[in-house]
């Protein structure tokens, strides 16, 4: 009996915390960008799928961690806009139970992704740790922020973060005490405060999903230098359309910062 329920609070807990998609709704060359496809595999021999966008003028490269939903197909809009707007190489890839990637997703398998796709940028793409620029949004802030606590970058950018797991259920299930039975984790708060490197958080002030004073909380959290901004009118999954120019703007500034800071 005592089995069965842990069986069905895992089952539970993994689709609280995770909703993948295998199909490909689209690529960059949609949106009129050229990319590479590639695989590669982790230290547990996962096989996983992400795709180099280039730019012509980009001194950096960004490495994209993203959300709990979907796949890296649902990000080509806002792919293009980084693109265009940042001017910035970018590397986005699906942890494994995601896209193309193989495998079943759970937070220390995330771990093991992250790790996997920076090798990938620095090894393969022969991409400096110096002009590397991290970006996790949502449940991926959570994955950059164990990767940078552990590896070197330029600059780590997180947008939407929550402080953890165990508050999110708290958020989510106000009336339900669900989360003491959690066994993942994912906290934010606890990595965060082991990066050394430049840091930005960005969050939407009507965050529908993660509330805006977690996103505080992180950066409260951070040690310098440290820079937080407000998407003014953002819920959780329209920031780079509500933010605009002033949002991409905000994120040149930074990776600027970020390559001074190095010198």
């Amino acid at each position: 009996m005592l089995a069965a329920l842990t069986l069905t609070g895992c089952r539970f807990e993994d689709r609280f915390i995770f909703h993948p998609s295998s199909e490909i709704v689209q690529t960059p060359f949609e949106a009129g960008l050229n990319f590479q496809d590639y695989y590669f595999g982790t230290a547990d021999g996962i096989r996983l799928n992400g795709w180099f966008i280039p730019h012509p003028a980009a001194r950096d490269t960004l490495v994209w961690f993203h959300g709990n939903a979907g796949n890296i197909s649902h990000r080509v809009e806002n792919i293009k806009l980084l693109h265009d707007e940042v001017k910035i190489n970018i590397f986005i890839f699906d942890y494994r139970g995601y896209g193309r990637s193989a495998g079943k997703i759970s937070e220390e398998g995330s771990y093991l992704d992250g790790a996997a796709a920076l090798a990938f940028v620095q090894q393969r793409l022969g991409v400096e740790a110096k002009k590397l620029i991290i970006f996790g949004r949502s449940l991926g802030a959570a994955v950059a922020a164990e990767i940078v606590s552990r590896s070197a970058c330029q600059g780590l950018i997180l947008e939407t973060p929550f402080t953890s797991i165990r508050e999110m259920a708290k958020t989510a299930f106000p009336f339900l005490p669900i989360d003491a039975l959690l066994r993942t984790r994912f906290d934010v708060v606890e990595k965060i405060a082991k990066v050394q490197v430049p840091l930005l958080v960005l969050h939407g002030d009507r965050d529908d999903v993660v509330p805006y004073e977690q996103g505080k909380q992180v950066f409260a959290a951070a040690n310098p230098p440290k820079a937080f901004y407000t998407i003014k009118g953002a819920k959780h999954n329209d920031t780079y359309q509500v933010g605009g120019a002033a949002y991409f703007a905000r994120l040149r500034e930074f990776v600027d910062m970020a390559l001074a800071h190095q010198r």
